[in-house]
């Protein structure tokens, strides 16, 4: 195909014009990794709403970054800009959002009169998160995996341990006495979930949810996501307080659901690790 160049031009500036095309990257490839920034931005204010003992308009911010992070993987995958800067920007951004930024709300929150045992629990959380996401980024899908298996997780994903360690926080603000929230339940609960995030019980992804839907469905699922909005809009401690309880049912009817599959996959009863490869045999490709 015969390339075309401004009118006049040498063959020098022709060469000139063609590294400057080649060192240009596309604006769609910027696009996902400039929602991710935003959703940092939204992190590190949690950070600094929760020092200035402003945590409502913390857990906002944290809301609004998870929010963010589930829709930065999906623009680059739409927009084809799929970059390994862009996975590893994602990884930084989802550790700083969901391992610190909860950490530090909970522990200026919930542990005023433990700091020591509090700044323990908060670290066990935050290093967990690390873990989790670094797990994440090294045990990738096979080439062989089956469809089926993209429907779960391995271990609570860090955006849900984010908005499931600040249960106690929204129960709070719907009258639980702070009594009952006595540092020995604040830091079981939160080392619960840290252990659920590092651990191999499988959780529902939700990945296969909605991938194609008839058109007689289109307006129904639109109201039922603007209904959801408003309600989490309107009713935020409520909505976020049953999504936990609701995601922490869920996942024992998930653990269920993947040893069904497995067993009609394979014939054979899953071994703890089945249908995954040991970290360091994992090919290395990468999510973004």
């Amino acid at each position: 195909m015969e390339r075309r160049f401004p009118k006049g031009m040498s063959m020098r500036g022709r060469r000139a014009f063609l590294a400057a095309r080649r060192r240009s990257v596309p604006l769609r490839v910027l696009v996902p990794n400039i929602v991710t920034l935003i959703g940092l931005c939204a992190g590190l204010t949690a950070i600094r709403m929760a020092v200035e003992q402003r945590f409502d308009i913390a857990l906002l911010a944290i809301v609004i970054a998870a929010l963010l992070d589930g829709l930065d993987g999906r623009m680059a995958r739409l927009l084809k800009a799929s970059s390994r800067f862009g996975a590893e920007l994602d990884s930084l951004a989802d550790f700083v959002n969901f391992g610190v930024a909860p950490a530090i709300v909970l522990y200026l929150w919930g542990f005023g009169e433990a700091r020591s045992l509090g700044w323990i629990v908060v670290l066990m959380f935050a290093l967990s998160a690390a873990l989790r996401l670094a797990r994440f980024n090294v045990a990738l899908d096979r080439p062989d995996k089956p469809l089926w298996e993209n429907a779960f997780f391995i271990g609570v994903p860090v955006p849900a341990g984010a908005v499931l360690v600040l249960l106690p926080f929204y129960l709070e603000k719907l009258g639980l006495p702070k009594a009952v929230l006595v540092t020995p339940v604040l830091a079981l609960y939160a080392i619960a979930i840290a252990l659920l995030m590092v651990s191999r019980l499988r959780t529902f992804s939700g990945k296969l949810i909605g991938r194609r839907i008839g058109r007689e469905f289109i307006a129904p699922v639109v109201a039922l996501s603007v209904g959801l909005t408003a309600v989490l809009a309107t009713y935020p401690y409520l909505t976020l307080a049953l999504g936990c309880l609701l995601y922490l049912a869920l996942i024992p009817v998930a653990v269920r659901q993947y040893r069904r599959q497995a067993e009609q996959d394979t014939g054979l009863p899953p071994a703890i690790g089945h249908g995954e490869r040991r970290a360091e045999d994992a090919p290395r490709q990468l999510h973004s």
